[in-house]
């Protein structure tokens, strides 16, 4: 992999991750664009205990330009965009509208590939691997950030989610708080460390799920599975074998195996609705341990948290969508209309063949 970082012409970081070295990248962005000025900040809930990003400049972002307009493809002749070259394997950027900035965060977006009409699903075992690279990269450097206490690397797919470009791309959150999701997991990290004098609760869950029926797919190095408290109708867990804090800490052989494993997760997603059925929509995240001392947490480190990747979609069969409703939106409480063995079951027979 060879990283080239340069600036865009209102100052915003860019950054290109090529599969060949002598690659070289040296388009200068030709807009007129003026310093981005943004108006993020973050605010407390002093009744639920977690806090919301105000950020009224993201009214006025791109949305859904047509494909000759698509501001993630690569800058040809006079048709200008946010990337200044003419192509490219995989571009992290500043984002221009981003929901965190300054003291606040940060927030990036990260193109998969110059080609506007793929999906991560179509890239190659190689392209995918040079996106995990990425990914380990970015949250290598962001955590760095005086400001940063967790990085959150995720791909929103598909109109139905609220997707407003149409290129393959995905987003990187680094956030100056421990996030409310992360925040209950460690919480339960805890409490159950203490209950069992010891036992990690990751390996608990792992170690059950092994021995059932909801395992989608497991490798040398990942495993595949729906769990047992699916919050969604079709939700699949991917973990490594070897429990590690986040992607810096994957060892090479399972760096190695992840393109294979995942890609075949998505294809599977893509099949779970059988044939001329439009693409699935889904949202792919990466779950990482905090960076820095986790000291409010009793008796935890970043050592006990298991990095693992979330891929759920909301379709939850053919034509009909799962909506976040009074339950799911007003008391947290979610309602599943799949049972979780059904949905390992489903994805297991749309196995590559």
């Amino acid at each position: 992999m060879k990283k080239t970082s340069t600036r865009l012409a209102d100052g915003r970081e860019l950054v290109y991750y090529d599969l060949r070295d002598d690659t070289v990248r040296d388009a200068v962005d030709r807009r007129p664009l003026e310093r981005t000025v943004t108006t993020s900040e973050i605010r407390r809930d002093p009744l639920l205990g977690d806090s919301v990003a105000v950020a009224s400049h993201r009214q006025g972002r791109t949305y859904h330009p047509p494909a000759d307009e698509c501001p993630l493809c690569p800058s040809r002749g006079e048709r200008l965009s946010e990337i200044p070259d003419s192509s490219y394997d995989v571009v992290v950027f500043e984002n221009r509208f981003p929901s965190l900035a300054g003291d606040s965060g940060r927030c990036e977006v990260v193109c998969f590939t110059s080609d506007h009409d793929a999906s991560f699903a179509d890239l190659t075992e190689q392209q995918a691997a040079l996106v995990l690279d990425a990914w380990t990269d970015r949250t290598s450097e962001l955590s760095h950030l005086p400001s940063v206490r967790q990085v959150f690397c995720f791909e929103n797919r598909g109109a139905e989610i609220g997707v407003t470009l149409g290129h393959p791309h995905g987003q990187i959150y680094a956030y100056p708080f421990v996030t409310p999701r992360t925040s209950l997991m460690l919480g339960q990290v805890a409490a159950h460390k203490e209950a069992t004098v010891g036992e990690n609760l990751f390996d608990a869950i792992l170690e059950r799920e092994l021995a059932g029926e909801r395992v989608v797919l497991e490798s040398e190095h990942w495993v595949a599975f729906v769990p047992y408290v699916a919050h969604w109708p079709y939700e699949v867990h991917l973990y490594p074998r070897r429990r590690v804090p986040d992607l810096l800490a994957l060892d090479d052989a399972a760096r190695t195996e992840f393109p294979k494993v995942y890609l075949e997760l998505l294809r599977r997603f893509d099949r779970i609705f059988g044939e001329g059925e439009p693409p699935t929509p889904y949202i792919a995240a990466w779950h990482q341990a905090p960076f820095g001392t986790l000291d409010e947490f009793d008796g935890v480190s970043r050592d006990d948290f298991a990095l693992h990747l979330e891929l759920f979609t909301i379709r939850r069969t053919s034509g009909k969508l799962k909506f976040l409703a009074g339950s799911e939106s007003g008391m947290s409480v979610f309602i599943n209309d799949v049972p979780p063995e059904r949905a390992a079951e489903r994805l297991r027979e749309v196995a590559s063949s």
